[in-house]
């Protein structure tokens, strides 16, 4: 696993495309066993080389209901992006993932993370990559079909503060996805009951999509 995470950091495959050069960010052990799978770092993440390191991972910390310390455990949470380098900014937000990181380095990294008891499906891309023909025609169907895909996955929107408007407007994601998602990531991690995050509160409306 240490040679493959080496191969992949050093990874140039889409250097001429990117426009802060590459810096790949993972995080995986064969131990692991939750894994998030994202779209692409942000520009903040890029800099910090450290995944979810922003207010959308706050906010996806909060919807898991776990610590910080338990997020970043190599050895418990993987974290692997749809694409592993910041692709740059478009006229709406981020560029899209590209599409290398897949097609190069996912199948030689899932191939040793045996023990992956929950995979988090973060947005379209990583639904479309994971769920295939299985997903619904958008993000905000296949989240509402969530219970389709267990035990293996959980589909769900991307907890950036530019989507508080999709969770007013869809309440049951807080009323009847977070529950679930928050047990299940408990059972993977075999957390205790009661385990809670120390960042701050989840609000009672709002998240993202």
């Amino acid at each position: 696993m240490d040679a493959l995470l080496a191969e992949i950091r050093n990874c140039r495959a889409c250097a001429a495309h990117l426009p802060l050069g590459p810096r790949p960010v993972v995080q995986a052990s064969a131990s692991a066993r939750l894994l998030i799978v994202g779209q692409a770092p942000s520009m903040t993440v890029h800099a910090t080389g450290l995944p979810w390191n922003d207010k959308s991972g706050e906010q996806l910390r909060r919807w898991l209901g776990i610590e910080r310390e338990v997020f970043y455990d190599a050895t418990q949470v993987a974290i692997m992006p749809m694409g592993y380098c910041y692709p740059g900014r478009g006229s709406s937000g981020d560029l899209p993932p590209r599409r290398e990181c897949a097609e190069l380095w996912h199948g030689r990294l899932l191939a040793q993370m045996k023990n992956i008891e929950l995979t988090l499906l973060i947005g379209q891309y990583a639904q479309r990559h994971f769920l295939g023909t299985a997903r619904k025609s958008n993000v905000t169907e296949t989240v509402e079909a969530f219970a389709e895909y267990a035990p293996r996955f959980v589909p769900l929107p991307h907890p950036s503060p530019r989507n508080t408007g999709w969770f007013k407007h869809h309440p049951w994601f807080e009323s009847d996805v977070l529950p679930v998602l928050r047990e299940r990531v408990r059972r993977a991690l075999a957390q205790p009951y009661g385990a809670t995050a120390t960042e701050a509160p989840a609000a009672s409306k709002g998240r993202a999509a």
